[in-house]
């Protein structure tokens, strides 16, 4: 189809480049108690906080295969979950300080999951108890509070249905 004289041609360099990631709750039970795994970030931003398991896609990835890659990466925990599901997607543009992201939030429940261990930009991982984060002891870098509270209530709505 040729461009009409009125129109003009598409030129993408007039659009804000921006970045996707997901962020994936994974959450198991222990002893009777529903934890959610975290890492300890290694780099900045936000060096040294708690965080969900994540990262970027890459461009040759959908977003399922970067879920999974990023939970092998940061938790050393390679092995596909049963049932990761998509559940929101965050957009707020100040919500990473390093440009505009939008991310994609990803929900599980696993049992007899390994323990995880840190890994690329992970210093640590560990399942924290959902009581934990819910008390607001625990604050969470970018806006992963949120996306918790939404996986959680996520997860609590589809094991009732």
């Amino acid at each position: 189809m040729t461009p009409s004289p009125s129109s003009k041609p598409y030129n993408p360099t007039k659009y804000p480049p921006f970045a996707v990631t997901v962020d994936i709750v994974l959450m198991t039970v222990h002893k009777a108690d529903l934890k959610v795994l975290l890492i300890r970030r290694g780099k900045e931003p936000f060096l040294h906080h708690w965080a969900l398991p994540g990262g970027f896609v890459q461009e040759h990835e959908d977003l399922d295969t970067a879920a999974i890659r990023e939970l092998d990466e940061e938790t050393g925990i390679a092995e596909q979950p049963g049932h990761l599901e998509q559940f929101g997607a965050y957009g707020n543009p100040k919500r990473d300080e390093r440009m505009r992201v939008v991310s994609v939030g990803y929900w599980a429940i696993v049992p007899n999951v390994p323990t995880p261990k840190g890994g690329t930009d992970a210093a640590h991982a560990e399942f924290m108890p959902v009581a934990e984060l819910e008390s607001g002891r625990i604050q969470l870098a970018f806006d992963h509070d949120r996306i918790v509270a939404d996986g959680i209530e996520k997860a609590r709505t589809s094991l009732e249905h």
